[in-house]
């Protein structure tokens, strides 16, 4: 079924590339991808080649950037539609950018809705443990990531190794090293200076929703998009060696979305407990399935350690940051910039950033 629903796709990709002329031509395309780490690497490596003076636009999971005007694109979404990408391409080309930085998903590889894109180059972050409910199997998850650099002119997989120059940036931690050298990589290609780029790199603010540090009075609050079992375990053991190696607790809120890679659920919970001191376990987006038995599936990866079950999610941040002590740090997951929270099929307004003002007014 998938297959033919994949040439359904590569015809809209298609008729949108004919529509709006081929935009990606006129562009220098970068496509970003990986498990983890694709927003912030798409916002750096524009950051960067717009203070070395480059005209670009880019779209990542927050918003669509054409011209330096802002757009949604929409609930849940990371790649557009053929036809909406198209268009944005088509907008940044007759904006006469250089570059059109592109946060691409295996979804949107698989499903060729990419197809017709003049990729100059493609960057892989990282490949781990996601989206196994619509792949089958993580070769295939692997595979398909790997297309990317297939499509691409020129093709760059981060390694584990950090670039010399990101260990001069203060008080960066391990995973934003490896974006960070994601970044480097993708810029020296493009012909930017070792000096260009750590200038640039040194004046970045993380997107929103990245290790966002929301309340920094006697407790801290932080906020992050960590929705994987890699991306729990590297977040979560550097707010530790950031902010608790002279004491206080680690309080983590988070869930895992419905109708979604149910595999990863245990597996996120063995991160949150390895490195938590108390996990509450909530709602997120659980769409038609029952949040109580997300909850129970996510548990049963949290070994030795104090957990509980508050479904409702404004509750479980209340009760988080009601309990929280002296230099403790509370952490929300899952959520971060986005605009809803999906309750079987309604899409309600959410916004966490609210949900914690709200909960310290209590």
């Amino acid at each position: 079924m998938q297959k033919l629903k994949n040439i359904y796709h590569l015809l809209q990709a298609i008729l949108a590339n004919i529509l709006y002329g081929f935009p990606s031509q006129k562009l220098k395309v970068i496509g970003v991808t990986g498990t983890d780490g694709k927003t912030t690497t798409t916002h750096l490596i524009a950051h960067i080649l717009k203070k070395a003076g480059k005209k670009v636009s880019f779209v990542s999971s927050i918003f669509a950037s054409i011209g330096g005007k802002e757009s949604d694109i929409g609930f849940h979404v990371t790649t557009p539609s053929s036809f909406a990408l198209q268009r944005l391409l088509k907008q940044s080309a007759d904006n006469n950018d250089e570059y059109f930085i592109l946060e691409t998903t295996s979804h949107a590889l698989d499903q060729n809705r990419v197809w017709g894109i003049n990729y100059q180059i493609g960057v892989i972050t990282n490949i781990t443990h996601e989206h196994l409910d619509y792949h089958g199997n993580y070769e295939d998850y692997a595979k398909t990531k790997l297309k990317l650099l297939k499509l691409a002119k020129i093709g760059i997989k981060n390694t584990d190794k950090v670039v010399n120059i990101i260990k001069k940036i203060p008080n960066l931690t391990e995973f934003n090293q490896s974006n960070y050298s994601s970044a480097y990589n993708v810029c020296k290609q493009l012909g930017c200076s070792d000096e260009e780029i750590l200038n640039a790199m040194k004046s970045f603010v993380l997107p929103k929703g990245r290790l966002d540090l929301v309340y920094d009075k006697d407790f801290k609050i932080i906020i992050d998009f960590a929705h994987t079992p890699n991306a729990l375990a590297q977040l979560l053991s550097s707010i530790r060696k950031l902010y608790l190696e002279k004491g206080g607790r680690l309080i983590h809120v988070f869930g895992s979305a419905g109708l979604r890679d149910f595999t990863k659920r245990p597996l996120m919970g063995e991160s949150s407990g390895k490195y938590c001191d108390l996990v509450i376990l909530t709602e997120e987006d659980y769409r038609t399935e029952d949040p109580e038995e997300i909850c129970k599936q996510i548990a049963l990866g949290i070994k030795n350690k104090s957990f509980q079950i508050i479904l409702d999610r404004q509750e479980a941040i209340n009760h988080a940051i009601k309990i929280a002590k002296v230099d403790d740090v509370v952490v929300l997951t899952g959520k971060a910039h986005e605009k809803s929270l999906c309750r079987g099929k309604i899409e309600e307004p959410w916004d966490e950033y609210e949900a914690v003002e709200k909960a310290l007014k209590l």
